[in-house]
Protein backbone atom coordinates (compact mmCIF):
# COMPACT_ATOMS: atom_id res chain seq x y z
CA UNK A 1 0.00 0.00 0.00
CA UNK A 2 1.60 3.01 -1.66
CA UNK A 3 1.71 6.67 0.88
CA UNK A 4 0.60 8.37 -2.16
CA UNK A 5 -2.58 6.00 -2.33
CA UNK A 6 -3.11 6.20 1.30
CA UNK A 7 -3.14 10.35 0.81
CA UNK A 8 -5.48 10.22 -1.73
CA UNK A 9 -8.02 7.64 0.44
CA UNK A 10 -7.93 10.10 3.02
CA UNK A 11 -8.66 13.25 0.70
CA UNK A 12 -11.51 11.01 -0.29
CA UNK A 13 -12.63 10.92 2.53
CA UNK A 14 -12.57 14.59 4.05
CA UNK A 15 -14.08 15.73 0.78
CA UNK A 16 -16.73 12.99 0.92
CA UNK A 17 -16.76 13.28 -3.09
CA UNK A 18 -14.28 11.71 -5.64
CA UNK A 19 -15.21 14.70 -7.84
CA UNK A 20 -13.77 17.49 -4.91
CA UNK A 21 -10.91 14.99 -4.02
CA UNK A 22 -9.76 15.08 -7.66
CA UNK A 23 -9.77 18.78 -7.84
CA UNK A 24 -7.44 18.99 -4.26
CA UNK A 25 -5.82 16.16 -5.71
CA UNK A 26 -4.80 17.98 -9.26
CA UNK A 27 -5.57 14.41 -10.91
CA UNK A 28 -8.50 13.23 -13.30
CA UNK A 29 -11.74 11.82 -11.60
CA UNK A 30 -11.12 8.19 -13.33
CA UNK A 31 -7.56 8.22 -12.35
CA UNK A 32 -8.66 8.58 -8.90
CA UNK A 33 -11.75 6.57 -9.13
CA UNK A 34 -8.88 3.78 -10.15
CA UNK A 35 -6.75 4.30 -7.78
CA UNK A 36 -9.72 3.38 -4.92
CA UNK A 37 -10.77 0.81 -6.92
CA UNK A 38 -7.44 -0.87 -6.60
CA UNK A 39 -6.70 -0.29 -3.06
CA UNK A 40 -10.01 -2.25 -2.27
CA UNK A 41 -9.21 -5.03 -4.59
CA UNK A 42 -5.67 -4.97 -2.71
CA UNK A 43 -6.83 -4.78 1.04
CA UNK A 44 -9.80 -7.70 -0.04
CA UNK A 45 -12.52 -5.50 1.78
CA UNK A 46 -14.97 -2.82 0.78
CA UNK A 47 -14.17 0.43 1.75
CA UNK A 48 -16.82 2.93 0.70
CA UNK A 49 -20.33 3.25 0.60
CA UNK A 50 -20.93 5.23 -2.65
CA UNK A 51 -24.02 6.97 -2.12
CA UNK A 52 -25.60 9.50 -4.50
CA UNK A 53 -25.00 12.80 -2.84
CA UNK A 54 -21.72 11.93 -1.14
CA UNK A 55 -19.12 9.07 0.01
CA UNK A 56 -19.32 7.35 3.16
CA UNK A 57 -16.98 5.10 5.10
CA UNK A 58 -18.28 1.18 5.87
CA UNK A 59 -16.47 -0.08 9.15
CA UNK A 60 -13.10 -1.28 7.31
CA UNK A 61 -13.10 2.23 5.99
CA UNK A 62 -12.86 3.55 9.17
CA UNK A 63 -10.52 1.36 10.75
CA UNK A 64 -8.17 2.31 7.09
CA UNK A 65 -8.99 6.03 8.04
CA UNK A 66 -7.57 5.78 11.90
CA UNK A 67 -4.63 3.95 10.58
CA UNK A 68 -4.40 5.81 7.27
CA UNK A 69 -3.78 8.99 9.95
CA UNK A 70 -1.35 7.59 12.46
CA UNK A 71 0.96 5.97 9.40
CA UNK A 72 1.48 9.30 7.27
CA UNK A 73 2.07 11.18 10.73
CA UNK A 74 4.17 8.55 11.43
CA UNK A 75 6.08 9.26 7.73
CA UNK A 76 6.16 12.95 8.50
CA UNK A 77 7.59 12.79 12.05
CA UNK A 78 10.51 10.90 10.25
CA UNK A 79 11.01 12.91 7.67
CA UNK A 80 11.39 16.11 10.22
CA UNK A 81 13.58 13.91 12.25
CA UNK A 82 15.66 13.32 9.27
CA UNK A 83 15.93 17.19 8.32
CA UNK A 84 17.06 17.64 12.05
CA UNK A 85 19.42 15.09 11.62
CA UNK A 86 20.89 16.79 8.89
CA UNK A 87 20.87 20.26 10.18
CA UNK A 88 23.00 18.88 13.35
CA UNK A 89 25.54 18.17 11.28
CA UNK A 90 28.64 19.62 12.82
CA UNK A 91 32.68 20.06 12.83
CA UNK A 92 35.19 21.63 10.68
CA UNK A 93 36.48 20.99 7.12
CA UNK A 94 39.76 21.98 6.55
CA UNK A 95 40.35 23.33 2.79
CA UNK A 96 44.16 24.10 0.97
CA UNK A 97 44.54 26.43 -1.37
CA UNK A 98 47.11 28.41 -3.05
CA UNK A 99 47.12 32.22 -3.60
CA UNK A 100 45.46 31.69 -7.20
CA UNK A 101 42.33 33.00 -8.86
CA UNK A 102 39.83 30.28 -8.31
CA UNK A 103 39.80 30.73 -4.49
CA UNK A 104 37.17 33.21 -5.38
CA UNK A 105 34.38 30.76 -5.72
CA UNK A 106 35.35 29.32 -2.21
CA UNK A 107 33.16 31.96 -0.59
CA UNK A 108 30.10 31.22 -2.18
CA UNK A 109 30.15 27.69 -1.84
CA UNK A 110 30.86 28.15 2.12
CA UNK A 111 27.62 30.55 2.39
CA UNK A 112 25.39 28.25 0.19
CA UNK A 113 27.03 25.29 2.33
CA UNK A 114 26.48 27.17 5.68
CA UNK A 115 23.36 28.71 5.28
CA UNK A 116 22.17 24.50 5.18
CA UNK A 117 24.52 23.17 8.32
CA UNK A 118 24.97 26.32 10.44
CA UNK A 119 27.28 24.66 12.77
CA UNK A 120 29.98 23.15 10.12
CA UNK A 121 32.63 25.44 10.06
CA UNK A 122 36.21 25.60 7.94
CA UNK A 123 39.79 26.03 8.14
CA UNK A 124 41.61 27.59 5.30
CA UNK A 125 45.35 26.38 4.95
CA UNK A 126 47.02 28.27 2.63
CA UNK A 127 50.36 26.73 0.84
CA UNK A 128 51.18 26.08 -3.22
CA UNK A 129 49.63 22.71 -4.10
CA UNK A 130 52.54 20.65 -3.34
CA UNK A 131 52.32 21.37 0.11
CA UNK A 132 48.45 20.84 0.06
CA UNK A 133 48.29 18.40 -1.88
CA UNK A 134 51.14 16.44 1.26
CA UNK A 135 48.64 17.73 3.77
CA UNK A 136 45.74 15.58 2.31
CA UNK A 137 47.95 12.81 1.92
CA UNK A 138 48.38 12.82 5.45
CA UNK A 139 44.32 13.23 6.57
CA UNK A 140 45.20 16.97 7.40
CA UNK A 141 43.66 18.23 4.98
CA UNK A 142 40.29 17.09 3.52
CA UNK A 143 40.04 19.44 0.45
CA UNK A 144 42.40 21.18 -2.00
CA UNK A 145 42.11 23.97 -4.68
CA UNK A 146 45.42 23.14 -6.58
CA UNK A 147 47.12 24.74 -9.27
CA UNK A 148 48.23 22.46 -12.01
CA UNK A 149 50.18 20.41 -13.18
CA UNK A 150 49.88 18.46 -10.45
CA UNK A 151 50.06 14.50 -9.92
CA UNK A 152 46.24 13.41 -9.08
CA UNK A 153 46.14 10.09 -9.62
CA UNK A 154 45.17 9.32 -6.88
CA UNK A 155 42.33 11.66 -6.21
CA UNK A 156 38.62 11.96 -7.11
CA UNK A 157 39.00 16.07 -8.62
CA UNK A 158 36.67 18.86 -10.56
CA UNK A 159 38.47 20.95 -13.00
CA UNK A 160 37.63 24.19 -12.75
CA UNK A 161 36.47 26.69 -15.79
CA UNK A 162 38.73 29.36 -14.41
CA UNK A 163 42.15 30.16 -16.45
CA UNK A 164 44.51 31.26 -14.02
CA UNK A 165 47.30 33.90 -15.76
CA UNK A 166 51.32 34.12 -14.90
CA UNK A 167 52.06 37.85 -14.92
CA UNK A 168 55.61 39.49 -13.44
CA UNK A 169 55.17 41.49 -10.43
CA UNK A 170 57.41 45.02 -10.18
CA UNK A 171 56.86 47.92 -8.66
CA UNK A 172 54.94 50.50 -10.66
CA UNK A 173 58.09 52.98 -11.53
CA UNK A 174 60.23 49.97 -13.39
CA UNK A 175 60.58 50.03 -17.09
CA UNK A 176 58.59 47.11 -17.56
CA UNK A 177 55.60 48.75 -16.24
CA UNK A 178 55.82 51.02 -19.46
CA UNK A 179 54.80 47.73 -21.58
CA UNK A 180 51.55 46.15 -22.16
CA UNK A 181 53.04 42.61 -21.53
CA UNK A 182 56.24 41.38 -20.78
CA UNK A 183 58.80 38.65 -22.77
CA UNK A 184 60.86 36.05 -22.05
CA UNK A 185 64.20 38.87 -23.55
CA UNK A 186 62.20 41.00 -21.32
CA UNK A 187 63.59 38.90 -18.40
CA UNK A 188 66.45 37.64 -19.75
CA UNK A 189 68.76 40.04 -17.99
CA UNK A 190 67.02 40.71 -14.86
CA UNK A 191 66.71 39.60 -11.61
CA UNK A 192 63.84 37.04 -10.70
CA UNK A 193 61.80 35.43 -8.28
CA UNK A 194 60.40 32.30 -9.47
CA UNK A 195 58.09 29.91 -8.30
CA UNK A 196 59.51 27.05 -5.77
CA UNK A 197 57.36 24.36 -7.08
CA UNK A 198 59.37 22.40 -9.62
CA UNK A 199 56.47 21.10 -11.78
CA UNK A 200 56.02 25.05 -12.30
CA UNK A 201 59.45 25.80 -13.13
CA UNK A 202 59.02 23.45 -15.94
CA UNK A 203 56.36 24.94 -17.54
CA UNK A 204 58.26 28.27 -16.96
CA UNK A 205 61.39 26.76 -18.74
CA UNK A 206 59.66 25.88 -22.00
CA UNK A 207 57.73 29.36 -22.04
CA UNK A 208 61.09 31.14 -21.66
CA UNK A 209 62.88 28.82 -23.92
CA UNK A 210 66.95 29.01 -24.46
CA UNK A 211 66.90 31.97 -22.23
CA UNK A 212 66.21 29.60 -19.09
CA UNK A 213 69.46 28.57 -18.78
CA UNK A 214 71.02 31.81 -18.27
CA UNK A 215 68.33 33.63 -16.02
CA UNK A 216 68.87 35.63 -13.16
CA UNK A 217 67.21 33.85 -10.37
CA UNK A 218 68.05 35.62 -6.69
CA UNK A 219 65.04 34.10 -4.89
CA UNK A 220 62.54 30.92 -5.21
CA UNK A 221 59.26 31.53 -2.99
CA UNK A 222 56.50 29.06 -2.39
CA UNK A 223 54.28 32.05 -2.19
CA UNK A 224 53.87 35.26 -4.14
CA UNK A 225 52.59 37.64 -1.48
CA UNK A 226 56.13 37.04 0.41
CA UNK A 227 57.89 37.26 -2.74
CA UNK A 228 56.01 40.79 -3.27
CA UNK A 229 57.97 42.18 -0.33
CA UNK A 230 61.43 41.73 -2.55
CA UNK A 231 59.90 43.29 -5.12
CA UNK A 232 58.39 46.53 -3.46
CA UNK A 233 62.27 46.69 -2.06
CA UNK A 234 63.45 46.25 -6.15
CA UNK A 235 65.40 43.34 -5.42
CA UNK A 236 64.13 41.70 -8.27
CA UNK A 237 60.70 40.75 -10.54
CA UNK A 238 58.41 37.87 -9.47
CA UNK A 239 57.10 35.50 -11.87
CA UNK A 240 53.54 34.85 -9.80
CA UNK A 241 50.09 34.05 -10.83
CA UNK A 242 47.66 37.18 -11.63
CA UNK A 243 45.03 35.52 -8.86
CA UNK A 244 47.19 36.78 -5.71
CA UNK A 245 47.04 40.53 -6.77
CA UNK A 246 43.27 40.94 -7.16
CA UNK A 247 43.34 43.17 -3.61
CA UNK A 248 47.10 44.62 -4.05
CA UNK A 249 47.71 48.34 -4.18
CA UNK A 250 48.82 48.81 -7.39
CA UNK A 251 50.50 51.99 -6.47
CA UNK A 252 52.51 49.74 -4.72
CA UNK A 253 53.36 46.75 -6.36
CA UNK A 254 51.62 46.40 -10.24
CA UNK A 255 52.35 43.52 -12.99
CA UNK A 256 52.40 42.78 -16.44
CA UNK A 257 50.99 39.21 -18.23
CA UNK A 258 53.79 36.96 -19.91
CA UNK A 259 54.03 37.77 -23.60
CA UNK A 260 52.80 35.09 -25.53
CA UNK A 261 50.25 34.09 -22.79
CA UNK A 262 51.03 31.59 -20.27
CA UNK A 263 48.20 30.33 -18.40
CA UNK A 264 47.31 26.91 -15.91
CA UNK A 265 43.94 25.30 -14.51
CA UNK A 266 43.03 24.27 -11.21
CA UNK A 267 41.16 21.98 -9.65
CA UNK A 268 39.24 21.26 -6.59
CA UNK A 269 40.19 17.62 -5.17
CA UNK A 270 39.94 15.13 -2.41
CA UNK A 271 41.73 11.60 -2.08
CA UNK A 272 40.00 8.88 -3.53
CA UNK A 273 38.42 6.12 -0.94
CA UNK A 274 39.22 8.39 2.30
CA UNK A 275 37.23 8.17 5.09
CA UNK A 276 35.43 11.58 5.80
CA UNK A 277 34.11 12.96 8.42
CA UNK A 278 30.03 13.51 7.99
CA UNK A 279 30.61 17.13 7.36
CA UNK A 280 33.51 17.11 4.89
CA UNK A 281 31.30 14.24 3.34
CA UNK A 282 27.85 16.61 2.73
CA UNK A 283 30.64 19.06 1.80
CA UNK A 284 32.25 16.82 -0.95
CA UNK A 285 28.20 16.20 -2.24
CA UNK A 286 27.43 19.87 -2.19
CA UNK A 287 30.83 20.77 -4.66
CA UNK A 288 29.39 17.63 -6.70
CA UNK A 289 26.13 19.65 -6.92
CA UNK A 290 27.25 22.88 -7.18
CA UNK A 291 30.06 22.67 -9.48
CA UNK A 292 28.75 19.92 -11.75
CA UNK A 293 30.75 16.39 -11.91
CA UNK A 294 30.92 16.79 -16.08
CA UNK A 295 33.97 18.84 -15.61
CA UNK A 296 36.36 15.91 -14.11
Amino acid sequence: MEIRVLKYFLTVVREQSITKASEVLHITQPTLSRQLAQMEEEVGVKLFDRGTRKITLTNEGLLLRRRAEEILQLVDKTEKELIEQEEQIEGKITIGCGEIASVQLLPELFERFHDRYPHVNFDLYTATADHVKDQMDRGLVDIGLLLEPIDIEKYDFIRLDIKEHWVVLMRPDSPLAEKASVTAKDLSQLPLILPRRLRVQSELASWFGDYYEHLNVLFTSNLGTNASVMVNRGLAYAISIEGMTTFWDQSKITYRPLSPDLTATSVLAWKRGQPFSPAATKFIEHIKCFLGMEKT
